[in-house]
């Protein structure tokens, strides 16, 4: 099995902004903010903020 192989595999991940309660999900991504469906949390720019609040992304937790 390949590195490739193993991350397509890993469950997809819904994290929470702790501030308004919006919900990431990597399954579905989030094509208004630039981000397609699979997009993993860690591909997403450390500063990029809410779209509903602007909260910093340190302030969502992984449900």
């Amino acid at each position: 099995m390949t590195a490739a192989q193993t991350i397509q595999e890993k469950p997809f991940r819904q994290f929470c902004c702790i501030t308004c309660g919006l919900i990431y999900d990597e399954q579905e991504g989030m094509p208004d903010e630039g981000f397609p469906p699979g997009t993993r949390w860690e591909d997403i720019p450390d500063d990029w903020s809410c779209p509903e609040c602007s909260a910093s992304k340190g302030d969502f937790v992984e449900m």
